[in-house]
């Protein structure tokens, strides 16, 4: 094995010359090396000063872990949704004397595998990911199983996944659509339809199965024409706005949104057809991010419970990191209804 010397291409002294130098043998500088168990505290020592005496760097499984230090992976923050978590997380990590580095993954940007290979490599004590490719289950959840080979544990919030063991926060998705639907069934809509994120997200599919079951049993629609009156797009305004146009085809006045910017982008496609909301179609949101009681007409939606969420996500986190081992499971958070002004009896 030939190492070689960081930025010049040279090759580093063999095993022999660091072995020479912390008076070991060559399999066992081997084994530290490669992060092999076997090897005593004080002999792993030796070789990883023979290494820095040789002005040699480290390989990034031997850096020093920095425990204070905790990576925060999100998607984005132009939906309000996730500064909100942000925030609670990082004040939380603060206020328990961490140190939160924040990832953001932006268009074009770094992947979340660049990210957390930078969060690695800065040597954090640990991860939380809000809504990253965990909740995806085209993706590969191997990536998830190298941290648990380097040791780092993580959380995941929004987005169970069976192939990964690990602590989940997660809110109750189909309880959320369920009294989405509830609420506009109340108000006399018959004709209610989904808009809802693409169907390889685990919130996605959740909300889809809680929106079918709610509909047999509220209205008694069979499946197949629930099924129907779902729309998988992108969550986004725009993605909102290509879903009202298909299910204001199929006639529906209320339609429930899987975020709160799918609702807005609902709201522009009924005025863009001189529709009025709620007089016409109502529209119930999905997060309640900050600003959304503001919008005109205030957004009737189904509130994360992003405080508590966040909380518990960071108490899993550091107990792990605390030596406690937390159990492997998804704790599930009740959401709840917020009535505002988009949302009316349905018209005669």
């Amino acid at each position: 094995m030939t190492l070689t010397t960081p930025g010049s291409g040279a090759p580093a002294p063999r095993l022999a010359h660091i072995a020479a130098q912390a008076e070991v043998s060559e399999a066992t500088v081997s084994r530290v090396l490669n992060g092999k168990a076997g090897v005593a505290d004080g002999t792993r020592q030796r070789v990883l000063a023979a290494l820095d005496v040789l002005g040699y760097e480290r390989p990034v499984r031997l850096k020093q872990r920095t425990p204070d230090l905790i990576g925060l992976v999100i998607p984005e923050l132009t939906n309000p949704i996730f500064p909100a978590f942000a925030q609670v997380i990082e004040q939380t990590l603060a206020g328990r004397g961490y140190t939160p580095v924040l990832c953001t993954q932006t268009p074009g940007g770094a992947t979340e595998d660049e990210l957390v290979e930078q969060l690695v490599e800065r040597g954090v004590g640990g991860i939380v990911f809000l809504s990253g490719l965990h909740a995806d289950l085209s993706t590969d959840p191997a990536r998830y199983w190298a941290l648990d080979a380097r040791g780092i544990p993580y959380v995941l919030i929004n987005g169970y996944n069976p192939a990964i063991s690990a602590p989940y926060v997660s809110p109750d998705d189909r309880a959320a659509v369920r009294m989405a639907v509830g609420h506009l069934a109340d108000l006399g809509h018959e004709r209610i339809g989904l808009a809802v994120g693409p169907v390889r997200y685990v919130p996605s599919r959740r909300k889809r199965d809680g929106f079918i079951d709610a509909l047999a049993e509220l209205l008694d629609v069979p499946a197949d024409r629930a099924e129907l009156a779902v729309q998988h797009t992108l969550f986004s305004v725009e993605g909102g706005q290509a879903a009202a146009g298909e299910l204001l085809d199929q006639g529906c006045t209320g339609i429930v949104c899987g975020s709160d910017m799918m609702a807005l982008g609902v709201v522009r496609a009924a005025r863009e057809r001189g529709l009025r909301v709620p007089q016409d179609v109502s529209v119930v949101g999905y997060d309640d991010s900050p600003l959304i009681p503001f919008t005109d007409p205030p957004l009737t939606t189904v509130r994360q419970p992003v405080q508590a969420m966040a909380t518990a996500a960071v108490g899993a986190l550091l107990e792990e990191l605390g030596g406690s081992p937390v159990q492997r499971t998804e704790y599930v958070f009740q959401p709840e209804l917020m009535v505002r002004g988009s949302t009316a009896m349905a018209r005669v």
